[in-house]
């Protein structure tokens, strides 16, 4: 596929420095990230400004998904919602945003439908479609409103906890383009790899080259760790997994590194999540150089080598629906997993995003009981 003449352009907007914002007074989730024994796991929790809470709800009446994410004020309140909620309990906090921000910035349309989640009206349906996806691609003018939004946010959280920003693996995005949302068997996307590898190459390289800049754009916004998600990685066969998944996200976690280093950024810890991936995909991620592995609930901490500085994760979602005296005897359980590792790096988190009907008392029950089940 010829990609000569896609581009993709991010120069102007302004890197803030620490010292333009409030000090920060709890940084457990930074030295855990770079393999620091911390005194307790420092915790946060996927989607925990989301559909389970009362305030978000509320919010969601009036504004839609998008508009919420491309208002930086709206995105901001949402961001902070649990971290007012849940104040002291939570040591980061996760801009309230989207991985598919960076198809919209290719062009695609995306709409968030009640009870179905993210639809394309039109996918990728073969590689004549590529022509319809921008040549040019200005990340600082397409993607501002979350650049924007983080670095109000920055200034909200008053050094409370440091702020996380995020961006989808470039394989995980590849497959909403073509599948046109979620699927439980991705037949379409994997069509492309089988039938069409080296066009399936060109989207991802667009991809790429479109979350390069967009992650360290955040960084200069004000981001303080950044996390990859590659939701479907567990899809994918594992040569193919190999073939196009991994040098791409290899790719990404080089091309931040090399960015940070040119404009003269510390680079944050990465953070990689690829969801229920096998224990042949683990050891391949660890050798990428991301700074935290996530796991999913089904992978043992065990499983992830002292390669890695830090673990992620990984309680199973659906604690949340039991019990108060259940919820801290798995905590028990699954702190002590941790502990008994090698790397002293451990971020608490579930092993995926809380789900809509859990009760915000039980994510409190929770928390609190990580934070005492997690002391040395």
């Amino acid at each position: 596929m010829d990609t000569n003449n896609f581009k993709v352009t991010s120069s102007r907007y302004k890197i803030h420095t620490a010292e333009e914002f409030p000090e920060l007074r709890n940084d457990l989730i930074l030295q855990a990230a770079r393999g620091k024994k911390t005194a307790r796991a420092p915790t946060w929790i996927m989607r925990q400004a989301g559909r389970y809470l009362p305030e978000f709800r509320k919010l969601r009446e009036s504004h839609s998904f998008f508009e919420i994410c491309q208002t930086p004020q709206l995105a901001c309140e949402i961001t902070m919602q649990p971290i007012l909620r849940y104040e002291g309990l939570l040591d980061a906090s996760i801009i309230f945003s989207d991985i598919l921000v960076i198809p919209q910035a290719l062009g695609m349309e995306v709409q968030m439908l009640p009870a179905q989640g993210p639809h394309f009206p039109a996918p990728l349906e073969s590689p004549e479609d590529i022509g319809r996806l921008h040549k040019h691609v200005d990340v600082d003018e397409e993607l501002s409103y979350v650049f924007r939004a983080i670095t109000l946010t920055r200034h909200a959280l008053s050094g409370r906890v440091p702020l996380i920003g995020f961006a989808g693996a470039p394989w995980t995005l590849f497959a909403y383009m073509v599948e046109g949302g979620g699927s439980k068997t991705f037949a379409r996307a994997k069509r492309w790899l089988f039938d069409w590898p080296e066009a399936s190459d060109g989207v991802l390289e667009r991809i790429t080259a479109v979350l390069i800049p967009y992650l360290v754009g955040q960084v200069r916004a004000g981001a303080q760790l950044l996390q990859v998600f590659d939701s479907w990685a567990s899809e994918l066969s594992h040569h193919h997994y190999v073939r196009f998944a991994l040098p791409a996200l290899r790719r990404v976690k080089e091309g931040v590194h090399a960015q940070c280093n040119a404009e003269g950024i510390t680079t944050p810890p990465l953070i990689v999540f690829a969801k229920n991936v096998t224990h042949t995909v683990l050891p391949l991620l660890e050798e990428i150089g991301f700074d935290v592995v996530g796991l999913d609930w089904t992978t043992a901490p065990s499983e992830v080598s002292n390669r890695t500085s830090a673990v992620q994760g990984n309680f199973d979602p659906s604690i949340l629906y039991a019990s108060d005296e259940a919820i801290r005897s798995e905590v028990k359980t699954v702190a002590n997993m941790f502990k008994h590792r090698n790397t002293p790096g451990w971020i608490s988190n579930l092993g995926h995003g809380i789900t809509p009907g859990v009760k915000p008392e039980s994510v409190r029950v929770f928390l609190e009981a990580v934070q005492e089940c997690s002391r040395e």
